[in-house]
Protein backbone atom coordinates (compact mmCIF):
# COMPACT_ATOMS: atom_id res chain seq x y z
CA UNK A 1 0.00 0.00 0.00
CA UNK A 2 1.33 3.45 -0.93
CA UNK A 3 2.17 5.85 1.84
CA UNK A 4 1.47 9.55 1.51
CA UNK A 5 4.62 11.23 2.77
CA UNK A 6 8.03 10.04 3.82
CA UNK A 7 9.13 12.83 6.11
CA UNK A 8 10.60 15.08 3.43
CA UNK A 9 7.40 16.24 1.82
CA UNK A 10 7.51 13.77 -1.10
CA UNK A 11 5.01 10.94 -1.24
CA UNK A 12 5.52 8.16 -3.77
CA UNK A 13 2.47 6.66 -5.48
CA UNK A 14 3.52 3.93 -7.90
CA UNK A 15 6.32 5.49 -9.98
CA UNK A 16 4.99 9.05 -9.56
CA UNK A 17 6.65 11.36 -7.06
CA UNK A 18 4.10 13.61 -5.36
CA UNK A 19 4.88 16.73 -3.37
CA UNK A 20 2.93 16.62 -0.13
CA UNK A 21 4.58 19.71 1.36
CA UNK A 22 2.44 22.18 -0.59
CA UNK A 23 2.81 25.90 0.11
CA UNK A 24 -0.53 27.58 -0.41
CA UNK A 25 -1.00 31.33 -0.43
CA UNK A 26 -2.73 31.05 2.96
CA UNK A 27 0.25 29.20 4.42
CA UNK A 28 2.70 31.60 2.77
CA UNK A 29 0.98 34.65 4.27
CA UNK A 30 0.81 33.06 7.72
CA UNK A 31 4.51 32.17 7.65
CA UNK A 32 5.41 35.69 6.50
CA UNK A 33 3.37 37.15 9.34
CA UNK A 34 5.29 35.15 11.94
CA UNK A 35 8.53 36.79 10.75
CA UNK A 36 7.27 40.16 12.01
CA UNK A 37 6.76 40.29 15.76
CA UNK A 38 4.91 43.60 15.48
CA UNK A 39 2.35 42.14 13.06
CA UNK A 40 -1.28 42.41 14.15
CA UNK A 41 -2.68 40.07 11.51
CA UNK A 42 -4.65 42.85 9.82
CA UNK A 43 -2.59 42.73 6.64
CA UNK A 44 -2.92 38.94 6.47
CA UNK A 45 -6.71 39.18 6.81
CA UNK A 46 -6.78 41.80 4.06
CA UNK A 47 -4.79 39.49 1.77
CA UNK A 48 -7.22 36.65 2.48
CA UNK A 49 -10.06 38.94 1.35
CA UNK A 50 -8.14 39.79 -1.82
CA UNK A 51 -7.57 36.09 -2.42
CA UNK A 52 -11.31 35.43 -2.24
CA UNK A 53 -11.98 38.22 -4.75
CA UNK A 54 -9.41 36.74 -7.18
CA UNK A 55 -10.91 33.27 -6.88
CA UNK A 56 -14.41 34.61 -7.47
CA UNK A 57 -13.41 36.63 -10.53
CA UNK A 58 -11.54 33.62 -11.93
CA UNK A 59 -14.67 31.51 -11.51
CA UNK A 60 -16.93 33.97 -13.32
CA UNK A 61 -14.44 34.48 -16.16
CA UNK A 62 -14.28 30.72 -16.75
CA UNK A 63 -18.08 30.58 -16.83
CA UNK A 64 -18.69 33.88 -18.64
CA UNK A 65 -19.84 32.58 -22.01
CA UNK A 66 -21.99 29.86 -20.47
CA UNK A 67 -23.93 32.16 -18.14
CA UNK A 68 -24.22 35.16 -20.49
CA UNK A 69 -21.64 37.42 -18.87
CA UNK A 70 -19.94 38.46 -22.11
CA UNK A 71 -20.69 41.70 -23.93
CA UNK A 72 -21.25 45.25 -22.76
CA UNK A 73 -23.14 46.24 -19.64
CA UNK A 74 -24.47 49.38 -21.37
CA UNK A 75 -22.47 51.97 -19.42
CA UNK A 76 -19.01 53.53 -19.21
CA UNK A 77 -16.63 53.71 -16.27
CA UNK A 78 -15.03 56.82 -14.84
CA UNK A 79 -12.16 56.75 -17.35
CA UNK A 80 -14.47 56.59 -20.33
CA UNK A 81 -14.11 52.90 -21.19
CA UNK A 82 -17.20 50.92 -22.09
CA UNK A 83 -17.97 48.59 -19.21
CA UNK A 84 -18.29 44.87 -19.81
CA UNK A 85 -20.70 42.89 -17.68
CA UNK A 86 -17.75 41.23 -15.95
CA UNK A 87 -16.26 44.66 -15.17
CA UNK A 88 -19.33 45.42 -13.08
CA UNK A 89 -19.32 42.01 -11.37
CA UNK A 90 -15.59 42.16 -10.67
CA UNK A 91 -15.96 45.63 -9.20
CA UNK A 92 -18.86 44.56 -6.97
CA UNK A 93 -16.88 41.52 -5.78
CA UNK A 94 -13.94 43.72 -4.85
CA UNK A 95 -16.08 46.23 -2.96
CA UNK A 96 -17.83 43.46 -1.03
CA UNK A 97 -14.58 41.66 -0.15
CA UNK A 98 -12.82 44.84 1.00
CA UNK A 99 -15.80 46.00 3.06
CA UNK A 100 -16.39 42.66 4.75
CA UNK A 101 -12.77 42.13 5.83
CA UNK A 102 -13.05 45.26 8.04
CA UNK A 103 -9.39 46.12 7.49
CA UNK A 104 -9.79 48.55 4.59
CA UNK A 105 -10.62 52.23 5.08
CA UNK A 106 -10.45 53.35 1.44
CA UNK A 107 -10.89 51.62 -1.90
CA UNK A 108 -10.07 53.06 -5.32
CA UNK A 109 -11.38 51.17 -8.33
CA UNK A 110 -11.09 51.99 -12.01
CA UNK A 111 -14.83 51.45 -12.20
CA UNK A 112 -15.70 54.05 -9.55
CA UNK A 113 -15.42 57.81 -10.09
CA UNK A 114 -14.72 58.54 -6.42
CA UNK A 115 -12.79 56.68 -3.76
CA UNK A 116 -15.03 54.51 -1.60
CA UNK A 117 -14.67 55.21 2.12
CA UNK A 118 -15.79 52.44 4.45
CA UNK A 119 -16.94 54.70 7.26
CA UNK A 120 -18.20 51.70 9.20
CA UNK A 121 -14.54 50.81 9.78
CA UNK A 122 -13.02 54.11 10.99
CA UNK A 123 -10.06 52.37 12.62
CA UNK A 124 -9.06 50.39 9.54
CA UNK A 125 -5.53 51.30 8.53
CA UNK A 126 -5.26 50.15 4.91
CA UNK A 127 -6.23 51.52 1.52
CA UNK A 128 -6.51 49.38 -1.60
CA UNK A 129 -6.26 50.51 -5.21
CA UNK A 130 -7.38 48.13 -7.95
CA UNK A 131 -8.30 47.60 -11.55
CA UNK A 132 -10.73 44.69 -11.03
CA UNK A 133 -10.55 43.38 -14.60
CA UNK A 134 -7.76 44.94 -16.65
CA UNK A 135 -7.94 44.32 -20.40
CA UNK A 136 -11.66 43.52 -20.30
CA UNK A 137 -12.09 44.67 -23.92
CA UNK A 138 -10.40 41.36 -24.80
CA UNK A 139 -12.75 39.19 -22.77
CA UNK A 140 -15.13 38.15 -25.52
CA UNK A 141 -12.18 36.97 -27.64
CA UNK A 142 -10.89 34.72 -24.87
CA UNK A 143 -7.68 36.73 -24.39
CA UNK A 144 -6.09 36.70 -20.93
CA UNK A 145 -7.19 39.50 -18.63
CA UNK A 146 -6.24 40.26 -15.06
CA UNK A 147 -6.61 42.14 -11.80
CA UNK A 148 -4.00 44.67 -10.64
CA UNK A 149 -3.84 45.83 -7.03
CA UNK A 150 -1.80 47.97 -4.67
CA UNK A 151 -2.01 48.37 -0.89
CA UNK A 152 -0.86 51.28 1.24
CA UNK A 153 -0.97 51.71 5.00
CA UNK A 154 -2.60 54.92 6.11
CA UNK A 155 -0.72 57.03 8.66
CA UNK A 156 -2.04 57.58 12.16
CA UNK A 157 -4.63 60.33 12.11
CA UNK A 158 -5.53 59.86 8.44
CA UNK A 159 -9.04 61.15 7.78
CA UNK A 160 -9.91 58.50 5.21
CA UNK A 161 -10.22 60.89 2.25
CA UNK A 162 -8.94 60.48 -1.29
CA UNK A 163 -6.15 62.94 -0.49
CA UNK A 164 -4.64 60.19 1.68
CA UNK A 165 -4.13 58.20 -1.52
CA UNK A 166 -2.22 60.75 -3.59
CA UNK A 167 1.14 59.29 -2.64
CA UNK A 168 4.07 57.94 -4.69
CA UNK A 169 4.41 54.21 -5.23
CA UNK A 170 7.21 54.13 -2.68
CA UNK A 171 4.40 54.17 -0.09
CA UNK A 172 3.02 50.83 -1.27
CA UNK A 173 3.34 48.05 1.31
CA UNK A 174 2.34 45.40 -1.23
CA UNK A 175 1.18 45.04 -4.80
CA UNK A 176 0.65 42.46 -7.48
CA UNK A 177 -1.67 41.12 -10.11
CA UNK A 178 -3.68 38.06 -11.02
CA UNK A 179 -3.83 36.86 -14.61
CA UNK A 180 -6.83 34.81 -15.68
CA UNK A 181 -5.67 32.66 -18.59
CA UNK A 182 -5.27 28.92 -19.05
CA UNK A 183 -5.01 29.01 -15.25
CA UNK A 184 -5.21 31.82 -12.73
CA UNK A 185 -1.73 33.10 -11.90
CA UNK A 186 -1.20 35.39 -8.89
CA UNK A 187 1.99 37.43 -8.52
CA UNK A 188 2.48 39.29 -5.24
CA UNK A 189 5.28 41.26 -3.63
CA UNK A 190 5.76 43.21 -0.41
CA UNK A 191 7.78 46.38 0.08
CA UNK A 192 11.46 45.45 0.11
CA UNK A 193 10.63 41.79 -0.41
CA UNK A 194 10.83 39.18 -3.14
CA UNK A 195 8.30 38.49 -5.88
CA UNK A 196 6.37 35.22 -5.64
CA UNK A 197 4.05 33.56 -8.12
CA UNK A 198 1.11 31.30 -7.30
CA UNK A 199 -1.03 29.12 -9.56
CA UNK A 200 -4.67 28.37 -8.85
CA UNK A 201 -5.37 24.68 -8.29
CA UNK A 202 -9.08 24.41 -9.07
CA UNK A 203 -9.33 20.95 -7.48
CA UNK A 204 -8.02 22.24 -4.13
CA UNK A 205 -9.50 25.71 -4.50
CA UNK A 206 -6.13 27.15 -3.45
CA UNK A 207 -3.36 29.28 -4.90
CA UNK A 208 -0.18 27.14 -4.82
CA UNK A 209 3.34 28.61 -4.75
CA UNK A 210 4.84 27.63 -8.12
CA UNK A 211 7.24 30.51 -8.85
CA UNK A 212 9.16 31.45 -5.69
CA UNK A 213 11.52 34.45 -5.73
CA UNK A 214 10.83 35.49 -9.32
CA UNK A 215 13.62 37.44 -11.07
CA UNK A 216 13.21 39.16 -14.41
CA UNK A 217 16.14 38.41 -16.76
CA UNK A 218 18.60 41.33 -16.93
CA UNK A 219 18.18 41.60 -20.69
CA UNK A 220 16.18 39.97 -23.48
CA UNK A 221 15.57 40.95 -27.10
CA UNK A 222 11.77 41.22 -26.84
CA UNK A 223 9.69 44.38 -26.97
CA UNK A 224 5.99 44.79 -26.31
CA UNK A 225 4.32 47.99 -27.47
CA UNK A 226 1.27 49.02 -29.51
CA UNK A 227 2.96 50.20 -32.72
CA UNK A 228 -0.41 51.35 -34.03
CA UNK A 229 0.26 54.53 -32.03
CA UNK A 230 3.68 55.15 -33.60
CA UNK A 231 2.33 58.06 -35.68
CA UNK A 232 1.81 59.97 -32.41
CA UNK A 233 5.09 59.05 -30.69
CA UNK A 234 7.70 61.60 -29.73
CA UNK A 235 11.06 61.36 -31.51
CA UNK A 236 12.98 59.57 -28.70
CA UNK A 237 10.42 56.74 -28.71
CA UNK A 238 10.55 56.43 -32.50
CA UNK A 239 14.35 56.27 -32.44
CA UNK A 240 14.36 53.73 -29.63
CA UNK A 241 11.86 51.34 -31.25
CA UNK A 242 13.54 51.68 -34.66
CA UNK A 243 16.87 50.76 -33.03
CA UNK A 244 15.27 47.50 -31.89
CA UNK A 245 13.75 46.71 -35.29
CA UNK A 246 16.66 47.87 -37.44
CA UNK A 247 19.85 47.26 -35.44
CA UNK A 248 23.30 48.28 -36.60
CA UNK A 249 25.02 45.98 -39.07
CA UNK A 250 25.59 42.56 -37.61
CA UNK A 251 22.91 43.00 -34.96
CA UNK A 252 19.80 40.90 -34.63
CA UNK A 253 16.37 42.59 -34.51
CA UNK A 254 14.20 42.22 -31.42
CA UNK A 255 11.10 40.04 -31.42
CA UNK A 256 7.77 41.84 -31.03
CA UNK A 257 5.17 40.42 -28.64
CA UNK A 258 2.02 42.42 -27.90
CA UNK A 259 -1.19 40.96 -26.49
CA UNK A 260 -3.00 44.20 -25.67
CA UNK A 261 -3.72 43.25 -22.06
CA UNK A 262 -1.28 44.88 -19.63
CA UNK A 263 -1.36 42.02 -17.15
CA UNK A 264 -0.66 39.39 -19.82
CA UNK A 265 2.10 41.43 -21.46
CA UNK A 266 3.68 42.29 -18.10
CA UNK A 267 3.55 38.67 -16.88
CA UNK A 268 5.25 37.42 -20.03
CA UNK A 269 7.90 40.14 -19.64
CA UNK A 270 8.42 39.18 -15.99
CA UNK A 271 8.97 35.54 -16.94
CA UNK A 272 11.01 35.88 -20.12
CA UNK A 273 12.50 39.37 -19.94
CA UNK A 274 12.37 42.23 -22.43
CA UNK A 275 10.44 45.48 -22.16
CA UNK A 276 6.78 46.47 -22.01
CA UNK A 277 6.02 50.03 -23.07
CA UNK A 278 2.92 52.20 -23.21
CA UNK A 279 4.38 55.66 -23.73
CA UNK A 280 2.61 58.99 -23.56
CA UNK A 281 2.20 60.46 -27.05
CA UNK A 282 0.72 63.40 -28.94
CA UNK A 283 -2.74 61.84 -28.77
CA UNK A 284 -2.51 61.09 -25.02
CA UNK A 285 0.04 63.58 -23.61
CA UNK A 286 -0.21 62.19 -20.06
CA UNK A 287 -0.34 58.57 -21.14
CA UNK A 288 -3.13 56.01 -20.97
CA UNK A 289 -2.44 53.84 -17.93
CA UNK A 290 -3.50 54.87 -14.44
CA UNK A 291 -0.78 55.56 -11.91
CA UNK A 292 -2.42 54.37 -8.68
CA UNK A 293 -3.76 51.00 -9.76
CA UNK A 294 -1.79 50.06 -12.88
CA UNK A 295 1.61 51.76 -13.16
CA UNK A 296 2.76 51.96 -9.51
CA UNK A 297 1.76 48.39 -8.51
CA UNK A 298 3.45 46.95 -11.60
CA UNK A 299 6.54 49.09 -10.97
CA UNK A 300 6.93 47.66 -7.45
CA UNK A 301 6.69 44.11 -8.81
CA UNK A 302 9.35 44.71 -11.46
CA UNK A 303 11.75 46.61 -9.21
CA UNK A 304 11.54 43.87 -6.56
CA UNK A 305 12.20 41.32 -9.31
CA UNK A 306 15.38 43.14 -10.36
CA UNK A 307 13.99 45.20 -13.22
CA UNK A 308 13.23 48.87 -13.78
CA UNK A 309 10.13 50.97 -14.38
CA UNK A 310 10.05 54.60 -15.54
CA UNK A 311 7.45 57.02 -16.89
CA UNK A 312 7.61 58.87 -20.22
CA UNK A 313 9.75 61.60 -18.64
CA UNK A 314 12.22 58.90 -17.54
CA UNK A 315 11.39 59.41 -13.87
CA UNK A 316 11.38 56.39 -11.60
CA UNK A 317 7.76 55.24 -11.76
CA UNK A 318 7.54 54.58 -8.03
CA UNK A 319 8.38 58.23 -7.31
CA UNK A 320 5.66 59.73 -9.50
CA UNK A 321 2.92 61.41 -7.43
CA UNK A 322 -0.58 61.30 -8.97
CA UNK A 323 -2.54 64.55 -9.09
CA UNK A 324 -5.88 62.75 -8.71
CA UNK A 325 -6.95 59.17 -8.10
CA UNK A 326 -7.41 58.35 -11.79
CA UNK A 327 -4.33 60.23 -13.00
CA UNK A 328 -2.52 58.69 -15.96
CA UNK A 329 1.07 58.15 -17.05
CA UNK A 330 3.18 56.60 -19.76
CA UNK A 331 5.30 53.66 -18.64
CA UNK A 332 8.31 51.54 -19.60
CA UNK A 333 8.99 48.46 -17.50
CA UNK A 334 10.90 45.23 -17.76
CA UNK A 335 14.47 43.95 -17.75
CA UNK A 336 16.93 46.36 -16.16
CA UNK A 337 19.20 46.70 -19.19
CA UNK A 338 16.32 47.03 -21.65
CA UNK A 339 14.70 49.90 -19.74
CA UNK A 340 18.14 51.52 -19.40
CA UNK A 341 18.34 51.66 -23.20
CA UNK A 342 15.18 53.78 -23.26
CA UNK A 343 16.60 56.08 -20.60
CA UNK A 344 19.88 56.45 -22.52
CA UNK A 345 18.04 57.27 -25.75
CA UNK A 346 16.09 60.03 -24.00
CA UNK A 347 19.28 61.47 -22.53
CA UNK A 348 20.53 62.25 -26.04
CA UNK A 349 17.47 64.42 -26.64
CA UNK A 350 17.75 66.15 -23.27
CA UNK A 351 21.08 67.74 -24.17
Amino acid sequence: MATNGNGNGDGVVGSEKINTDIITLTRFLTEEQTKHKEATGDFTLLCHALQFAFKSIAYYIRRATLINLTGLAGSSNTTGDDQKKLDVIGNDLFISAMRSCARVRLLVSEEEEEAIAFDEHPNARYAVMCDPIDGSSNLDAGVSVGTIFGIIKLPEGAKGTKEDLLKPGTELVASGFTMYGASAQLVITMKGGSVNGFTMDNALGEFILTHPNMRVPKQRAIYSVNEGNSLYWEEPIKEYVNSLKYPQEGGKPYSARYIGSMVADAYRTLLYGGIFAYPADKKSPKGKLRILYECAPMALVFENAGGQAVDSKMRRMLEVVPEHIHDRSGIFLGSYDEVQKVIDTHKKYAK
